[in-house]
């Protein structure tokens, strides 16, 4: 197991951690309506696990994923995405029926930034 401690941070390799990001885990499942603050767009998602808000813009699996925050109502994760792009994501619980998300990154070569609340909405 790889852990890197760098200003109280400790960064693991989600892939060395089975039951790193529990607090997803606690997430409602079902449909979820995410809105999109700076463009006021809204998107839904279906969440069986709640790892599905870590790559809002990098649909694909495979992506390699590194915890840099694991705590009972916040995750970060750094991921990248071979020949797509990469992103860091932070997910605030305040319910378990509702998280405050925040992702940038490159996707294709261009840049996002969301900055958005998720909240349950009904079932898949």
């Amino acid at each position: 197991m790889l852990v890197l401690a760098a200003g109280g941070i400790s960064a693991i390799p989600a892939t060395a951690m089975p039951g790193s990001l529990a607090m997803l885990g606690t997430l409602a499942k079902g449909s979820w309506t995410l809105r999109i603050r700076d463009d006021a767009t809204q998107e839904r998602i279906c969440v069986r696990n709640g790892t599905e808000f870590v790559q809002l813009r990098h649909h694909q699996a495979g992506c390699d994923r590194l915890v840099l925050k694991d705590a009972a109502d916040e995750v970060v994760v750094q991921y990248t995405c071979r020949g797509t792009g990469y992103g860091l994501t932070t997910i605030r619980r305040e319910s378990p029926e509702l998280v405050q998300i925040q992702s940038e990154g490159i996707r294709n070569g261009r840049p996002f930034s969301i900055n958005a609340e998720a909240r349950r909405s009904g079932r898949c």
